[in-house]
């Protein structure tokens, strides 16, 4: 559950000598809203405008003082099941005026509901170039729904959606060649990023753990994440279940909110665990580097930001082999990898970890230098390239013009 609202970013790196572009962005998620997508686009969005472009955001009203000045707001539905998070409406008309009036140089469309299927449109009948970004896997959600058998139209669906783009972002290498086996075209790595000043070890705090019943020497097990069926949390309890037949001190402290929330806490009552709820910003951090152990048993992530800012935070981390986890832990140096989607693996590392209390604390120290090389500076800059090839594959040999002055509609 990375933060709502991320901290502000510095133009580290020196911006390119290149005109400003002028983007419009649409998503279907954006803070206040609480969840990987919305987090890591606001970074992204923040980062683009401390290098100079001009950004237009183009999203649901989430509530009636939502605005502000470079914002388009438009009308949505609560989603089922995550009341707290809103779905675009088809606006393909309001769309095609909109960029009819002040036409972007590009269209980033970030989400494949509605609202996203509506830019779609509406960027292909203006021919505006167009791209996208590929974040979440929606179609490996179906078995842990009793849908499985949607995983077949969920993917045909997102390849036509995708594949009508001029780019798709992807943030693993892996992932790229999955989707090209699934038929997917003009995929580009993208790599998402972490805030090392704010998630770093520095955020530990002995009186939060007192807090939560934990003496210095009591082994803390942290998860943060949507509480929900696709994020895997029987695998999750099995886990701590495992590490306490060997330690039986361990104590789980669950980050985050989510339709299993109510029957997790009533399960789990009385059984040390302590739910702290949706948290941001430095309350989350401190969370974060206040544990010891970081369990990622969730099989269906296109990234995991979660990941990164365990790392970030200075935990020993067990994941899954794949996504960010395999980009960044080497097994038993800065993390532990299961192999994908084995339960009986996945336990027996758990119990290692238990095992062995100076394992843990050297996988510690070297966890966060695992996340040192995704500072949002980086990131933002290579997604700035990749639109930058965008438009020159879109009008080839087209000089680069000044930018003409301020047009209403875009900042």
């Amino acid at each position: 559950m990375p933060p709502a609202a991320p901290a502000p970013i510095a133009a580290d790196a020196p911006a390119p000598a290149r005109r400003p572009l002028r983007i419009a962005v649409v998503t279907e998620t954006y803070p206040p809203e609480v969840n990987g997508v919305a987090a890591t686009l606001a970074c992204c969005v923040q980062g683009l405008r401390a290098r100079g472009h001009a950004v237009q955001l183009v999203r649901p009203r989430q509530d009636a003082s939502d605005a502000a000045a470079s914002e388009v707001l438009l009308r949505g539905l609560p989603i089922p099941c995550y009341p707290h998070l809103r779905m675009g409406l088809p606006a393909t008309r309001t769309l095609v005026r909109l960029w009819t009036a002040a036409r972007p140089d590009l269209v980033h469309v970030v989400t494949e509901g509605p609202l996203g299927w509506s830019a779609l449109h509406a960027a292909r009948r203006l021919r505006l170039p167009l791209s996208s970004d590929f974040r979440t896997n929606f179609h490996a959600y179906g078995r842990h729904y009793g849908l499985a058998w949607l995983h077949g139209p969920l993917m045909a669906y997102l390849r036509r959606f995708h594949n009508r783009c001029g780019l798709t972002m992807v943030p693993t290498e892996s992932l790229r060649r999955q989707l090209v086996d699934e038929g997917f075209a003009r995929l580009q790595v993208v790599a998402r990023g972490v805030d090392t000043r704010l998630f770093h070890p520095g955020r530990r705090s002995e009186p939060l753990r007192a807090a939560w019943g934990a003496a210095p020497d009591t082994p803390v097990v942290v998860h943060v994440g949507r509480l929900a069926p696709e994020k895997n949390l029987g695998l999750l309890w099995q886990a701590v279940q495992a590490m306490r037949t060997v330690d039986p001190r361990v104590l789980l402290v669950v980050a985050g909110d989510g339709p299993l929330r109510p029957a997790l806490e009533r399960a789990w009552a009385g059984q040390g665990v302590v739910f702290a709820g949706v948290l941001r910003g430095e309350a989350l951090a401190a969370h974060y580097a206040s544990g010891d152990v970081f369990l990622a048993p969730s099989t269906t992530e296109t990234f995991g930001n979660v990941t990164t800012e365990a790392l970030a935070s200075g935990l020993a981390v067990l994941a899954y082999g794949y996504a960010a986890a395999a980009r960044l832990i080497v097994h038993g140096d800065n993390g532990l990898l299961a192999p994908y989607d084995q339960p009986t693996r996945f336990l027996a590392e758990a119990r290692r970890l238990a095992r062995a209390p100076e394992l843990v604390r050297r996988l510690c120290a070297r966890a966060p230098q695992a996340a040192a090389g995704l500072a949002w500076d980086r990131i933002v800059a290579e997604m700035e390239t990749a639109f930058v090839q965008l438009l020159q594959a879109h009008a080839p040999g087209r000089a680069v013009r000044a930018l003409p002055p301020a047009v209403a509609g875009l900042p």
